[in-house]
């Protein structure tokens, strides 16, 4: 970097040194200045070696680059998905495995091979040996090693593991546990499709257990990245996906990606290949981007705020890390109770018992440990400690364990103690605490005397709604959730007293009073959401009253305004100026091509006669636009009343409509794809996107675009 902020790409005399990954940086690797002018492969060092070239690499580029790293500038590096596989060797493994299991690995090698010694079941144990060593080894010198060196100078480290359907030789939770932001991902499917994706809630709850145990706080992941729909994406689209990690416990999105785009003339321009999101200054709705980013740092900073709060920390064992165990199914959690993931390194070395309840460093209080049934193989390590959290007064709901997956441990003592610990397994006393090994989870919180967190009367049998619960300095903050494309109308129930409701919406930045009852230990409170629409109901004032009745919104439809309307369109896209159209329906249902493929901003004007008789004093008066595809600004009488970017696409126009006649205008934005299949149609004499890779085929299917209605005018007024 030169004094006047331009680059100087001159590397730094003296060491430079280059570590290739397994790719070939033209005009990097082979700079003259590097050792005989090539990178040094990393298969080539030794550890020592690597961290030695690494630590010169970083000095050279902090003197290179200066104030731009640490404090003042760069303060984090993030260290992705490992995608390395199944790697198995590394130089001084014997040495480590004696250390760490207390034998000698060699007599057992050929098992690594396929081949059976001593017996099949030693053989297992043997190879959990050898794959446990392996995993703290990742931890330690790949995961905590970046860690030093990255803290060394002042920097900080989001870092990843497995995401979802990995291989992965460690447990995610033991390598994030020094991360400074432990990190996730979670991608989309395809626009308008929101099916479970139960690999990816493990990961991402994986992390958000990680920051509550260990005191991290924030949450982050690799956030709506796609292999499908290229520039199809709206903020409606990728609305549920964001939601879900919301609900499980991240509160900092890391889009990916957003790809430097430096040719000002072709849009929508340059992708990382296959993979989105195509989230940068070429995308459609980019100046309409706002509130949608305004909705998730909304979100994301009130669920920073506080501790996040759970009845249960939940063991899902030590054979295999979260996404491969719960990849197709997540863990048997009772309705209306949260939970954080625990393994075996937080379980022996940070999990407490104070006042018969679970308790961390960080502040965490869970009422029950909950056992996965893939934990009934157990270390010892693990069985001595949850003994000692059991006599202390911790509750224990779980099987009882058959045997331990290790050649180390002694067997006569592990049979001894799970004996000692699970009785007859109907919750007799162990010192101070219990384990419960014949009842439910459910059961055994309903006989301890906790009743869920939230519930809810569910309007429909496969009504979904989800919550994340924070204790805050002045009361408490929940997070809900409609996982459904429908609205949802029903009472809530939160296991809080003594303070009045309010409704806080992340979406407007509104927060508003709520109707409420307090009784038998909780308070209820009645909820309308959207199609997977999200509102956090806050707890902080002390309630005056039991109880709060507000009167209801009762709506009216005052007009619906047909056609016809008049329709511009953005210029130099291959629309025509001007249209009439005499119905709403989609752009790409049209014959005119110009109108068909286009892509871009339209807008609709049309005047309006409003009668007297639709004011009426406390009383407001809305405009719904019906289907939005995708985003639109609403004007009338030359008064801008802002964006709209998701269902209900609803707009209250009170103080802009007057009695008489009013100019309606509304700029609709659709996305690049069907103009890039329009550009795509054989004999095409002039296009109107460049895109690399190139996305869609002259036969691939349009997407809706444009204002598809009805719209209509309502009235909405209190009963």
């Amino acid at each position: 970097m030169r004094p006047d902020g331009s680059l100087d790409w001159t590397p730094p005399q003296g060491n430079w040194v280059v570590l290739r990954f397994g790719y070939s940086l033209t005009g990097v690797t082979n700079h003259p200045a590097s050792p005989e002018g090539t990178g040094l492969e990393v298969d080539k060092l030794s550890r020592e070696d690597v961290k030695e070239y690494m630590n010169t690499y970083l000095d050279n580029y902090k003197s290179a680059l200066g104030p731009l790293m640490g404090k003042r500038g760069l303060r984090y590096v993030i260290n992705d998905s490992w995608e390395a596989g199944t790697a198995n060797w590394t130089d001084d493994l014997i040495d480590q495995f004696t250390k760490r299991r207390g034998y000698d690995p060699r007599p057992w090698l050929p098992v690594i091979a396929g081949r059976v010694v001593e017996s099949s079941q030693d053989s297992d144990r043997f190879l959990w040996d050898f794959r446990k060593t392996l995993g703290e080894l990742l931890a330690e010198n790949h995961y905590d090693q970046i860690n030093d060196i990255l803290h060394e100078r002042g920097m900080g480290h989001y870092g990843e593991s497995h995401e979802e359907g990995r291989a992965f030789i460690g447990d995610g939770m033991e390598v994030k546990r020094h991360n400074d932001v432990p990190m996730s991902a979670m991608w989309t499917q395809k626009p308008g499709v929101n099916n479970e994706q139960y690999g990816y809630n493990a990961d991402i709850r994986e992390s958000a257990s990680v920051a509550h145990i260990y005191g991290q706080n924030l949450v982050a992941a690799e956030s709506l990245t796609a292999s499908s729909g290229a520039w199809a994406w709206s903020p409606a689209t990728l609305k549920p996906t964001a939601d879900k990690e919301l609900a499980m416990g991240l509160n900092r999105f890391v889009i990916h990606t957003s790809v430097h785009q430096p040719l000002l003339d072709k849009k929508p321009g340059l992708a990382l290949g296959p993979f989105g999101q195509w989230f940068n200054r070429n995308e459609t709705w980019a100046e309409q981007a706002k509130p949608w980013i305004s909705y998730l740092a909304r979100s994301s900073y009130l669920l920073q705020q506080g501790r996040f709060d759970a009845d249960i920390v939940y063991f899902y064992g030590e054979d295999s890390n979260l996404t491969a165990v719960f990849g197709k199914k997540g863990p048997d959690i009772p309705a209306g109770y949260n939970f954080d993931y625990i393994n075996a390194d937080a379980l022996i070395h940070v999990l407490t018992c104070k006042d018969g309840q679970l308790a961390t460093p960080s502040g965490m209080r869970y009422r029950v440990l909950a056992l996965d049934p893939r934990s009934q193989q157990m270390s010892l390590p693990v069985l001595k400690k949850i003994r000692d959290l059991v006599q202390a007064g911790a509750i224990v709901a779980g099987l009882k364990p058959t045997d331990t997956p290790s050649l180390s441990d002694d067997q006569t003592e592990f049979h001894n103690i799970a004996d000692q610990l699970w009785g007859t397994g109907s919750g007799d006393s162990v010192g101070k605490g219990r384990v419960y090994g014949d009842k439910s989870l459910g059961d055994v919180l309903t006989k301890i005397g906790v009743a869920p967190d939230f519930d809810y009367t569910k309007p429909e049998p496969d009504a979904n709604v989800l919550f994340v619960h924070r204790k805050v300095a002045d009361g408490d903050l929940y997070y809900i959730d409609n996982r459904n494309d429908r609205d949802a109308v029903f009472e809530s129930s939160f296991r809080v007293i003594g303070k009045e409701a309010e409704l806080w919406h992340p979406d407007a930045g509104t927060m508003e009073p709520s109707s409420f009852q307090i009784g038998n230990g909780r308070t209820t409170v009645p909820l309308r959401l959207e199609p997977w629409g999200t509102v956090f109901v806050v707890f902080r004032k002390p309630a005056k009253t039991s109880s709060r009745s507000l009167p209801k919104t009762v709506d009216s439809t005052l007009a619906t305004l047909e056609g016809p309307w008049d329709l511009s369109f953005e210029p130099n896209l291959g629309a025509p100026a001007k249209i009439t159209v005499d119905k709403l329906t989609s752009w790409s249902d049209r014959s005119d091509d110009g109108v068909k493929y286009f892509a871009g901003k339209g807008t609709y004007t049309k005047t309006v006669e409003a009668s007297a008789a639709w004011f009426v004093k406390g009383a407001h008066v809305w405009l719904d636009l019906g289907e939005v595809r995708n985003l639109a600004e609403v004007t009338v009488n030359r008064a801008p009343l802002g964006i709209l970017w998701k269902t209900p696409y609803r707009v209250d126009i009170t103080k802009a409509l007057k009695p008489g006649k009013n100019a309606i205008e509304i700029t609709v934005t659709d996305a690049w794809t069907n103009r890039i299949i329009g550009d795509r149609q054989p004999n095409v004499t002039k296009t109107y996107t460049f895109t690399s890779p190139k996305y869609y085929r002259a036969d691939s299917k349009l997407v809706e675009s444009g204002l598809l209605g009805p719209v209509k005018i309502i009235r909405s007024s209190r009963e």
